[in-house]
């Protein structure tokens, strides 16, 4: 019983640290980068525009939006929706983030296989994300508990699917962004360096995503093998 007991404790605390570490490490690039200014000049938004003008997708949006780090591409609407600080700076980060979500746009229009089924599959995600721990804790307080537990793990397992689906969709829209600023001269090749860096902190939050999600899916599967040995 402790044994297991410290085992879960392990996978919850793997979890947690992927997920604080990631989310500790984009923070921190992101606040040298947004210290960094553009030697162009050149806004997110501005960034924004060139890419999506150069690719033939001038009908795409640009807007600005509120809170911090809410960027985004809205494939239903065709925006690029950017944050006041991403939209309205002028920094190393305001130009990675912009191109990054530019970058959705691009596989958007390319019909980008992953992109895609990222978006079919947002309706079971949203379910499984409710229904989730909904069955875990019925399974908690019922005779059923196995059952109510796997259906719990399988759901988790949807939102496992999603995260991995994810990864491709992320990095390749990083690349994609990398691409275009050189490609369009936006930024020097000392700048490119540090945008690339930025890039790729933003990515480890999914490589994250993954990791907790495969830990709570594994301490799952210990509770109910606990279960069944007592």
């Amino acid at each position: 019983m402790n044994g297991y007991y410290g085992v879960g404790l392990v996978f919850f605390a793997i979890g947690m640290l992927c997920t604080l570490g990631a989310s500790g490490y984009i923070k921190l690039k992101y606040a040298q980068t947004k210290k960094i200014l553009s030697e162009k000049g050149l806004t997110g938004k501005d960034v924004a525009r060139r890419i999506l003008e150069a690719n033939d997708l001038s009908h795409v949006n640009v807007e600005i939006i509120s809170g911090e780090l809410t960027d985004h591409y809205d494939p239903s609407t065709k925006t690029v929706r950017l944050s006041s600080a991403i939209g309205e700076g002028n920094s190393l980060a305001s130009i990675s983030v912009a191109s990054h979500e530019c970058g959705h746009a691009i596989q958007d229009k390319d019909g980008y296989f992953f992109l895609r089924f990222r978006r079919k599959m947002v309706p079971f995600v949203n379910l499984a994300s409710k229904g989730g721990y909904l069955a875990i804790t019925i399974g908690l307080i019922s005779s059923a508990f196995s059952y109510f537990v796997m259906i719990g793990i399988i759901l988790e397992l949807v939102i496992l699917l999603f995260h991995v689906v994810t990864l491709p969709v992320e990095f390749n829209a990083s690349s994609r962004a990398l691409k275009q600023i050189e490609a369009l001269g936006l930024v020097s090749h000392k700048e490119k360096s540090k945008c690339r860096g930025m890039l790729i902190a933003a990515a480890l939050t999914y490589v994250a995503a993954v990791a907790t999600s495969l830990m709570e899916i594994l301490r799952l599967l210990l509770i109910i093998s606990n279960r069944r040995g007592d």
